[in-house]
């Protein structure tokens, strides 16, 4: 795996930048909502869209082209802190935890959170290597529509149980030595990628 030729965002030592991986098949509101709502509530600099190759526990068959979504996110985006990557096509990385790896490596002094949301941790468990990623760097997971209890009651939120710090700390977040991690409530996005594709598949305007 390259260890300093992929061109990557600006990042220095210090920084407190946010990581948000997904497809992003397409980026919406949504995604730009809770992005806005992290950059506040945990006192970030930055946040990374990671537009990933594809996610290995999804179906890519209906994927657009990575050059396509990148575009399509940057679009969507729409914020100076904001930046849209695609490196891990580059670095070769299909796993999370080779992401997150990698770029402790490579960033030694940024304080990096893991973003995501409240699905993800219900699925948490079924990550490779999700016990590592926990002890890599701190996490947030937003809450999303109707995911609260079976997220709270996972695997995963049970094993990280002890390590969780109260919402009203969580500009502390990227600070703390992992593991630790915070679940953040407010406003919640109705809007998924998935319901997106398939509006865009049966509308007499789609096209498709």
């Amino acid at each position: 795996m390259p260890s300093g030729l992929v061109r990557m965002p600006p990042a220095a030592s210090g920084m407190r930048i946010g990581l948000y991986g997904g497809s992003f098949n397409p980026a919406h509101a949504g995604h730009r909502h809770v992005s806005l709502m992290a950059l506040k509530r945990l006192g970030l600099d930055r946040i990374w869209w990671i537009v990933t190759p594809g996610n290995p526990l999804k179906d890519t068959g209906d994927l657009a082209s990575t050059r396509m979504r990148v575009a399509q996110a940057r679009d969507v985006a729409d914020d100076p802190r904001i930046d849209v990557t695609a490196f891990e096509e580059d670095i070769g990385a299909r796993y999370t935890i080779d992401t997150l790896a990698y770029l402790r490596r490579r960033f030694p002094g940024v304080r990096f959170v893991w973003i995501m949301g409240a699905d993800n941790l219900a699925g948490f468990h079924r990550w490779r290597g999700w016990r590592r990623i926990a002890q890599l760097m701190p996490i947030a997971v937003i809450d999303r529509p109707g995911w609260t209890l079976k997220a709270m009651r996972s695997r995963g939120a049970a094993v990280l149980s002890g390590r969780r710090i109260p919402e009203e700390k969580a500009r502390a977040l990227a600070d703390l030595r992992p593991p630790a991690w915070v679940f953040l409530h407010g406003p919640r996005s109705h809007l998924s990628s998935t319901l997106l594709r398939q509006m865009g598949r049966t509308s007499p305007s789609g096209g498709r």
